[in-house]
């Protein structure tokens, strides 16, 4: 697995980075007050979070005066997607033979 597909899952696996890369997917730019507000955790926590999430390629950020908006960065899920296919793909042609021996057995 690269390095990239490492950085991807080792981000992603925290659930409180999960839970906030969500957020602003569904709800779109949120400040930092924003998202502490309802994450559950603490301010400095939130921020170590998104600083995360903005080193792996998962959030933007931008400043307006003294506050923080951040941004998902849905491109940063493409090596996920292109991940997935190829297990499905490979998932796939391992069952076509398991059918395919299957139905030999039959005969």
């Amino acid at each position: 697995m690269s390095n990239a597909h490492d950085l991807l899952f080792r981000t992603l696996a925290d659930p409180t980075r999960r839970a906030l890369f969500e957020r602003l997917c569904r709800e779109g730019e949120q400040t930092v007050a924003a998202l502490t507000a309802q994450s559950g955790v603490s301010q400095p926590a939130v921020s170590k979070h998104l600083g995360i999430l903005k080193q792996a390629g998962f959030v933007s950020d931008r400043h307006v005066g003294r506050q923080t908006h951040y941004s998902a960065q849905l491109g940063a899920l493409a090596p996920l997607i292109d991940w997935t296919n190829q297990m499905a793909g490979f998932w796939e042609s391992r069952f076509d033979d398991l059918e395919n021996l299957l139905k030999r057995m039959d005969q």
